[in-house]
């Protein structure tokens, strides 16, 4: 991996020379895949809306893989083969970014998934668009169902690997709230945590509001579970030990003056290490059913892992290659470094915690960050520094995240680009 870090400019030049000419469609794209979100497991519709644009360029496109996920293959001659990877769907949250091309209904792509696959069918096209330039063969994959962590896992136990060949790296990238233009590499440590999303019942005994002596009130167990959970991370993981846990669904009963017979909570745990993460979702588990005990619940609650997902560690030698490709293209004062983030990703599958499902031990991952922000929406947001202004700006899974399309999706479609070119082959000798 070494070598390609000194693979020269002149082909990114070349090859990113014609990026102007494919920005208009990318912005047009990227628009309509915010204007029509669609979420997890239902993404039929951005699956074929991406695969024409693969087609349309010359790649071999192959629907329904694990759901609606999606390849598209394009081989140029012998060398490397290069997966470039990004997610088909949207969240559960309603838009207010009073965008033109703002989605309408319960969904939206407050997580950039819509900029990722603008800008993965970027680099796809100018790929293409160049293969006097480099040799190997490039495999596009719209995965589906990333926000529910179970995309990955789908598409690799429908046999992607062995389908469509073994890859020498899987490439991915996500959207931040840093200045659009920027790119920020992890460097020996997890760039996203590992976590275990929980589906927890607590079964009360239901009645009128007004017997309340007579009923067993699975909202009062609930409420007590929210509480003590959080005393886990403060007093049960050490404080060098990166650890949350978020208490993101409560639902209970339908009517104010009856007492429900069962409250719903959905739980998320996420630490940078499986040994922590481990201990953290045990201690879930005790808390819940204590707290079930401690109130008299008829019958003991229901804890279902819904889904599990690893850290996610980018290849270092990988990551020195990617790194040192965007800070000569890019320019090194658009190229920084990005801390341990305790969001989660199901990209980690791709690489070696996923061997089980693929059998291709191995298999190096590299994964970095692009900023979003605008020009004038960063200058125009206070803050004493760089940590405090990321503070106050719209975030991930916010209904206010916006990526700002005339400077994010540019940088976005390079920095994917440059990745593919640095790991893929000279060009072949006429």
């Amino acid at each position: 991996m070494s070598e390609t870090a000194r693979v020269p400019l002149d082909r990114h030049t070349t090859v990113l020379g014609h990026l102007e000419a494919v920005l208009r469609p990318l912005t047009v794209l990227a628009m309509d895949l915010h204007r029509h979100p669609e979420p997890s497991g239902e993404e039929e519709w951005t699956a074929a809306r991406v695969a024409a644009a693969l087609k349309a360029e010359g790649y071999v496109t192959t629907s329904g893989v694990g759901g609606h996920g999606i390849v598209g293959t394009l081989a140029n001659g012998s060398g490397p083969r290069i997966y470039l990877r990004a997610e088909l769907d949207a969240l559960p949250i309603e838009e207010r970014t009073g965008l033109p091309y703002a989605a309408e209904g319960p969904h939206t792509h407050a997580c950039g998934h819509d900029l990722h696959l603008a800008a993965l069918v970027g680099a796809a096209t100018l790929l293409a668009r160049s293969r006097g330039h480099w040799s190997g063969t490039v495999v596009v994959v719209g995965q589906p169902a990333e926000e529910t962590l179970t995309g990955a896992r789908a598409m690799l136990e429908a046999g992607l690997y062995g389908r469509f060949g073994r890859p020498d790296a899987v490439l991915a990238q996500h959207t931040a709230p840093l200045l659009a233009g920027m790119v920020a590499h992890g460097h020996g440590q997890p760039v996203l945590a590992g976590g275990v999303e929980l589906a927890v019942t607590l079964h009360g005994r239901g009645g009128h509001a007004g017997a309340p002596h007579l009923t067993v009130d699975p909202v009062l167990a609930a409420s007590a579970v929210v509480t003590r959970l959080q005393g886990i991370v403060s007093r049960e993981c050490a404080p060098a030990e990166q650890t949350t846990i978020t208490v993101g669904r409560f639902h209970a009963g339908s009517h104010s003056s009856v007492v429900p017979d069962r409250a719903e909570l959905g739980v998320t745990v996420r630490a940078l290490s499986p040994a922590s993460l481990d201990r953290a979702v045990s201690a879930v588990r005790r808390v819940v059913r204590a707290e079930a005990v401690a109130s008299g619940c008829p019958r003991d609650p229901e804890i279902t892992e819904v889904s599990r997902s690893p850290a996610t560690l980018p290849d270092a030698q990988l990551t020195t290659a990617v790194r040192e490709a965007h800070r000569r293209v890019l320019g090194a004062e658009r190229v920084t470094l990005w801390g341990p983030s305790m969001a989660t990703e199901d990209f980690a599958l791709y690489g070696d915690a996923g061997r089980d499902l693929h059998g291709c031990p191995g298999v190096p991952l590299g994964y970095w960050m692009v900023g979003v922000v605008g020009p004038r929406q960063w200058a125009s947001t206070p803050g004493a520094d760089t940590a405090e202004r990321l503070s106050r700006l719209p975030s991930n899974h916010s209904p206010r995240f916006a990526p700002h399309l005339p400077t994010a999706l540019p940088s976005a479609t390079t920095a994917l680009t440059t990745a593919a070119l640095t790991l893929l082959g000279p060009a072949a000798t006429r």
